[in-house]
């Protein structure tokens, strides 16, 4: 069977000082599939955009906020991911420039700053457990992953770098 995942961004937004980065915690729509946990901001591509104007899209949209400077960090493959079961590829970046000032919600939850060394207290999906630390490792190496997931829980986790 071919693989056609839905093609999404990822995207970690840091603070001035890079100390923190702004969360999205699900916590506004009682029929999200991910209600309560928290998660790095992004979304779809469209049809019409590439993968960058993709995330800066979608920080516009969910943060309200101008990218200036982003860093692909790397990519994941989540077989099964989807609500109902759908697979989803997902590029990953920091966005490490911005203007404007965050909002403090959307309409899929609350947006908070969270230091970065804190992050692993948070509720959370268990796979962004194994690839957050990749992605603020300040190794310059994008890392791939593979991550699949049955019933809405993570099955294993392999990744790469060059």
């Amino acid at each position: 069977m071919p693989y056609t995942p839905i093609v999404a961004t990822l995207g970690y937004v840091l603070s001035p000082d890079r100390s923190k980065v702004l969360m999205i915690h699900r916590n506004a729509r009682p029929d999200d599939h991910q209600l309560g946990k928290y998660n790095g901001l992004g979304g779809k591509i469209e049809r019409d955009e590439d993968v960058l104007a993709g995330m800066r899209r979608e920080i516009r949209e969910e943060a309200g906020i101008e990218c200036t400077s982003m860093q692909l960090r790397g990519t994941i493959s989540w077989p099964g991911f989807g609500k109902h079961g759908e697979d989803w590829l997902g590029f990953v970046f920091v966005i490490d420039g911005w203007t404007g000032t965050p909002l403090q919600s959307n309409p899929e939850g609350t947006l908070e700053w969270v230091e970065i060394e804190r992050l692993d207290e948070l509720p959370m999906w268990e796979g962004d457990r194994n690839f957050l630390p990749l992605v603020f490792d300040g190794d310059p190496r994008p890392f791939h992953g593979v991550m699949p997931y049955r019933d809405g829980r993570m099955q294993s986790w392999n990744w790469s770098r060059m």
